[in-house]
């Protein structure tokens, strides 16, 4: 029996794989019928394509976490004993991290390439920023125009909260797309913390 993770809640299914000596992979097969497995090895457990694009959405809408999305889920399945509904909690984060991943390499024009995205190339591109050679061309430059219009500027903003994420165990959390977004990757990161110099400045404030 396979458990099959809908909007409308959990169901145990049989499913019967086509064995021809022409048939699809069983994993090509249920994606062929909207099915994403949660592992690929024995898979035991499929999440439908809606319910994983309605956790996305709800995710970055309502801001729902995962644990309040699956506890819905098992609500939706048994509102008497929701506790005696399977806990498939960590197979929806680890198969909702892969279907976001997904849907970035399908919008960014990776879902009919074989070859591998480049570093920063799953990030947005900004129309209006200053693109020299896109959408600006300083060889057509005009004095007469404020000097703000040829100019572009970098904010940066300190992540507060990030120093609280620290992870028990930093070898599990595996970088789906490290380095092709917007933050650089991991190697990088860790070179550049080998020769910048962390300078703690005096607080002018009275206060403190």
């Amino acid at each position: 029996m396979t458990t099959v993770v809908d909007t409308s809640g959990l169901h145990s299914l049989m499913i019967r794989f086509c064995w021809c000596t022409d048939a699809l992979s069983p994993n090509m097969q249920l994606f062929k019928t909207g099915l994403f497995l949660a592992s690929f090895t024995s898979p035991k457990t499929a999440f439908t394509f809606a319910v994983l694009d309605d956790f996305l959405l709800d995710n970055l809408e309502c801001g729902t976490s995962a644990m309040n999305y699956y506890s819905k889920l098992r609500q939706m399945t048994s509102s008497v004993f929701p506790h005696l509904v399977p806990d498939q909690y960590r197979e929806l984060m680890r198969v909702g991290r892969q279907w976001r991943q997904l849907k970035q390499l399908k919008w960014h024009g990776f879902g009919y390439e074989k070859r591998k995205p480049k570093a920063g190339e799953l990030a947005l591109f900004c129309p209006a920023c200053l693109q020299p050679g896109l959408n600006v061309n300083l060889a057509d430059k005009n004095v007469a125009n404020p000097a703000w219009l040829y100019s572009r500027s970098l904010v940066m903003d300190g992540n507060f909260k990030a120093e609280h994420l620290f992870l028990v165990n930093p070898t599990d959390k595996v970088a789906l797309t490290d380095g092709l977004g917007f933050m650089v990757s991991n190697a990088w990161y860790k070179m550049h913390l080998t020769k910048a110099q962390d300078i703690v400045n005096r607080s002018d404030c009275n206060n403190h």
